[in-house]
C-alpha cells in the first residue's frame, strides 16, 4: 500500500489517480498511525516551505515520515515533496527541513546561480529533464534523458552531493530536477501532471 501525504498542501486527488493508473493500491495519509501501515510514501505539495513543515508538524507526521525514510521506506516526493527533504530553504527567510539530504533550496537567479539574461519566475510549462546515461536510477527506467515533463515552481534545491542528482535541466542554467539517495527518489516537476512519462516513472515507483 502506497500513502499519499495529505496535509493540505496541493491538489492530492489528481496524484491519487495518477497512481491508480500506473496500478498502485494507494490512500491518503493524515496521521501517524496510518502511515505506519504503509509500504511506501508519497508526499506532493504545492505551497511554502514554513507553512508546510509547520502543517506536517501538527498533524504530528514530520517525525514519524522522517524517521520511516531513514528506516528504508521508499520515498517519492514532488515539487514541494523533493524541497522538504533538504536541509534548509530560503524562502521568505531561512528555515529547516527534514535534514534527509545535505542541500539547500534557493530561488532562481541567486546567490552564484545567476543567469546570463533575466528568467521569469516561476518556471512553470515543459522542459526536459537529462542524465548521464551511464546512471542506472530504477525510477528513471523506459524514460530516455531529453524527455519533456512539467514543472511550476519558483525555487530550486542545491544538494551538497552531486552524486545523488538524478536529473537535471536548463533553465537559464542547469538547475537540480530529480535526486535518487537510496530509498529517496524526489522530483521538482510533477509526475502526475506529465502524461506518459510521469505515468512511467510512477509504475516504476509502484514496482519497486
Amino acid at each position: 500500500m502506497i500513502g499519499i501525504i495529505d496535509y493540505g498542501m496541493g491538489n492530492i486527488r489528481s496524484v491519487h489517480r495518477a497512481l491508480e493508473r500506473a496500478g498502485a493500491q494507494a490512500q491518503f495519509v493524515t496521521t501517524a498511525d496510518q502511515l505506519a501501515r504503509v509500504d511506501k510514501i508519497v508526499l506532493p505539495g504545492v505551497a511554502a516551505f514554513e507553512d508546510a513543515m509547520a502543517q506536517l508538524k501538527s498533524q504530528g507526521l514530520l517525525d514519524p515520515i522522517t524517521r520511516a525514510v531513514r528506516q528504508g521506506t521508499p520515498y517519492l516526493g514532488f515539487c514541494l515533496g523533493l524541497q522538504l527533504l533538504f536541509d534548509v530553504s530560503y524562502e521568505n527567510g531561512e528555515h529547516r527541513g527534514m535534514g534527509l539530504i545535505g542541500g539547500k533550496v534557493v530561488r532562481f537567479g541567486l546567490e552564484n546561480y545567476a543567469a546570463p539574461l533575466p528568467l521569469r519566475v516561476p518556471h512553470m510549462g515543459w522542459n526536459r529533464i537529462e542524465w548521464d546515461k551511464d546512471k542506472t536510477c530504477p525510477m528513471l527506467d523506459r524514460i530516455d534523458s531529453g524527455q519533456y515533463v512539467y514543472f511550476a515552481h519558483s525555487f530550486h534545491v542545491v544538494p551538497d552531493d552531486e552524486n545523488i542528482i538524478a536529473t537535471s535541466t536548463e533553465y537559464g542554467y542547469r538547475f537540480t530536477s530529480a535526486v535518487w539517495k537510496d530509498n529517496i527518489f524526489a522530483t521538482q516537476f510533477h509526475p502526475e501532471k506529465s502524461q506518459a512519462v510521469g505515468l512511467t516513472l510512477l509504475e516504476n515507483f509502484v514496482n519497486l
